[in-house]
């Protein structure tokens, strides 16, 4: 799928704010786009005022001051050592960079100095990353891995245990039991926002609802595995199924509901189809549909609409993440997790276990930060039918 305009404008200003100066030609290989598709969008963000351009440069507007002056060393001040906190996540993921500058304003403030590392979408790429960041000397770490697969997760449990220094996950909750089970964390109740979604949806009276969900990151597994047990569960609730939102969605095994289809048909060879999900809601007889993420909901209304089913007059819409819901055509009603405030948080943890006052090394602390429902209008009551007169 072509990424939105205004999400790749957003990537762009997320590297270049937390890296300073970055030439345009870094910027394309990074976002995978032509140099000239970026020049353009430095033109336009340069003149809007949200950033700076040199020649062949973008800029952030403000330059980046230098490390802060660093107090003397005393008893509670994490800044004392002068030791960098290493923040991992990974590259050409807008969800997870609100997540990082949330973090970023947090530690710049209480004068920490940050080293950013952003891991590839290959297997394995944070752990190479965290090692150069520990034998750099980094004391703390804030990562939020990407996980795309449960095998690829419990696969680092291990060597992020021994990582060796103060280490909060972000937007991450290992599984039960795991020997990461006992690692801070601070994550979205992605089971909350999964909630909010069909109890909108079923307020209107909706009854009939799909889950079109991704399958390749901890957040798309919780959504999914939540959906199906509150779907499964609800009185009102009719007829539910699960299925993957795009073709680059990584397949798995998908709960199912009251006669529902399979996640992934057979005979597709494990391949994740290239949803029809107008064929999909004619079939089911739906009247709503749950479409996570975001940029996947933006795509498949347009799909929608290329059918002729208008949202929300035939299929009422709610999205999951809330990075671009909002841009749309038509402007999506989304959950919107706390993304900054889910790095806020994790970096305020990580200053605690650095900071050796009191209680630093208290018990482990698992935090959840609710989502929200932001209402804008690709979801309507039903329109009871009125039988007619013989």
């Amino acid at each position: 799928m072509r990424e939105p305009v205004e999400l790749r404008r957003q990537r762009i200003l997320a590297v270049v704010e937390s890296r300073g100066a970055v030439k345009v030609s870094a910027l394309a290989e990074e976002l995978a786009v032509s140099v000239v598709t970026v020049r353009r969008d430095v033109e336009e963000l340069a003149r809007a005022g949200r950033l700076r351009r040199g020649h062949g440069v973008a800029r952030p507007v403000r330059d980046p001051a230098g490390p802060p002056a660093l107090p003397a060393p005393r008893g509670g001040d994490p800044a004392a050592d002068g030791g960098a906190v290493a923040l991992v996540v990974p590259e050409r993921h807008s969800y997870l960079y609100e997540t990082l500058h949330g973090a970023r304003t947090v530690l710049e403030e209480s004068g920490i100095r940050i080293a950013l590392y952003l891991a590839p979408q290959s297997a394995d790429a944070e752990r190479p990353l965290v090692e150069r960041a520990l034998a750099d000397g980094a004391r703390g770490l804030l990562i939020a891995p990407r996980w795309r697969s449960v095998l690829s997760e419990e696969l680092d449990y291990g060597w992020l245990a021994d990582a060796g220094v103060p280490t909060v996950l972000m937007e991450r909750r290992p599984r039960p039991g795991s020997t990461l089970h006992a690692l801070d964390s601070v994550c979205s109740d992605h089971w909350y926002g999964t909630h909010l979604a069909v109890e909108h949806l079923v307020s209107l009276g909706h009854r009939r609802i799909v889950l079109a969900a991704r399958d390749d990151s901890p957040t798309a597994r919780t959504v999914r595995a939540a959906f199906a047990e509150i779907a499964a569960a609800h009185p009102d609730v009719e007829d539910w199924t699960v299925v993957l939102s795009s073709p680059d969605a990584v397949p798995g095994p998908g709960p199912s509901g009251v006669g529902s289809v399979p996640a992934v048909p057979s005979g597709s060879g494990g391949g994740a189809p290239d949803l029809d999900l107008a064929a999909l809601l004619r079939e089911r007889g739906a009247t709503a549909a749950v479409l996570h993420g975001d940029v996947d909901a933006l795509m498949l209304v347009q799909r929608l609409a290329e059918s002729g089913v208008q949202v929300p007059r035939d299929c009422s819409v709610v999205a999951y993440d809330d990075v671009v819901a909002a841009l749309g055509s038509t402007p999506l009603t989304a959950v919107s997790p706390p993304r900054a405030e889910i790095g806020r948080a994790a970096a305020q943890l990580l200053l605690h276990r650095l900071s050796g006052a009191a209680g630093a090394l208290g018990p482990v602390r698992r935090t959840q930060v609710l989502p929200e429902l932001k209402v804008r209008g690709s979801a309507q009551a039903i329109t009871p039918v009125t039988p007619t007169m013989n």
